[in-house]
């Protein structure tokens, strides 16, 4: 029997707090935005969604396992530039990356979108949700994977992707708002320089994610060669898995891994030093979330990418590739749907739970 979310979210922030340091101002935060809606609360808790998901579905659980993304949503995607200086597109956050089933990353996006609808950030029904989410899962897995960079391909979302809040002068407004931060970790310092090509910058804390909320995250503000650019250092915890399923030894951190290993054009920026996330910030290399995105955009079309999108990371665990076509075909049409329900309501029954608690 599991236990309430309450005792769950604290056993877990617990565990949590050994391995890296909180800003409990942060982690307060956190607790008040999981009342909101479902599916913020979704974006928050993918410790719990680790610890119920075996229970809720526990035959898919057993499916064929890739180095999944973990903690996939509908707002885990954004836009970077590649080595090349062209615009990406793809998933944006890798901090809960971890050898699982397959079909985590997909029933966890799908239940994402269910409670996007619900929260009336998307439009489209769940059964055509989970079928664009499946059809570009499948596609990428027929094709090899092909990463989605927006430059003579994707025009729709390119345009999808550009918006008034990732205007320069928004961006940048929002950035100098920030307070100086006047102690910064010494590795967070070293890492930040590394890929810093400025010697003179401000440093400032930045309130962003909702997993990741309660974590040190430090952005370096600098002026070069004419214009502004930002660094980002976020501190690195070990995937909640470990703590879902109370492994012990390893605690080994995937990041590096499943960007190296997936089909992408990868951002040549974001590394990891330590146990610190290294990136660049800046208008185009930002996450994109649905309340930024053009009142017409083709949801059908945007969710099949996102699908799609997972399969370019799923492909990098080759070996699986065969058992995870092959154990799709053996089942039935509206798996993923069946699926999405079940878990969406277990979700909203711990939301529910939470708010009584918060009351």
């Amino acid at each position: 029997m599991l236990v309430k979310i309450s005792k769950a979210t604290r056993k877990f922030e617990n565990w949590h707090s050994k391995r890296t340091p909180i800003v409990q101002a942060d982690l307060d935060l956190k607790h008040k935005l999981m009342t909101e809606h479902p599916f913020t609360f979704l974006r928050a808790t993918f410790y719990r969604w680790a610890q119920i998901w075996p229970e809720v579905c526990p035959e898919l659980a057993k499916a064929p396992t890739v180095l999944a993304v973990g903690d996939l949503h509908v707002d885990n995607f954004g836009t970077w530039r590649d080595s090349e200086g062209r615009l990406a597109w793809g998933i944006n956050d890798f901090d809960e990356a971890y050898p699982m089933s397959y079909a985590n990353d997909l029933v966890r996006l799908a239940v994402s979108a269910d409670l996007a609808i619900k929260s009336g950030h998307l439009k489209i029904n769940n059964a055509r949700a989970c079928k664009a989410i499946l059809g570009g899962y499948l596609a990428g897995l027929r094709t090899g994977g092909v990463p989605f960079v927006l430059e003579e391909n994707h025009k729709w979302l390119r345009h999808a992707a550009t918006g008034e809040l990732r205007n320069p002068a928004h961006f940048w407004t929002e950035l100098d708002r920030l307070a100086t931060v006047p102690d910064v970790p010494k590795s967070a310092k070293r890492a930040l320089e590394s890929i810093l090509p400025e010697d003179r910058y401000r440093t400032v804390h930045r309130i962003a994610g909702m997993g990741s909320l309660g974590g040190e995250r430090f952005v370096a503000l600098a002026t070069w060669k004419g214009g502004r650019i930002a660094r980002e250092a976020k501190a690195l915890a070990p995937s909640a898995c470990i703590w879902a399923n109370d492994q012990k030894g390893s605690e080994r951190i995937f990041y590096e891994e499943i960007i190296e290993s997936a089909c992408r054009a990868a951002d040549p920026l974001v590394r990891v030093r330590g146990r610190w996330l290294i990136r660049r910030l800046s208008p185009d290399c930002s996450r994109i979330e649905l309340n930024q995105l053009p009142e017409k955009v083709d949801e059908e079309h945007l969710l099949w990418a996102m699908g799609f999108e997972t399969a370019n990371v799923h492909l990098g665990s080759k070996s699986a590739v065969s058992d995870v076509r092959r154990d799709i075909s053996r089942r039935r049409p509206d798996w993923l749907l069946s699926a999405m329900r079940k878990m969406t309501a277990a979700v909203v029954e711990d939301y529910e739970d939470w708010c009584k608690l918060r009351s």
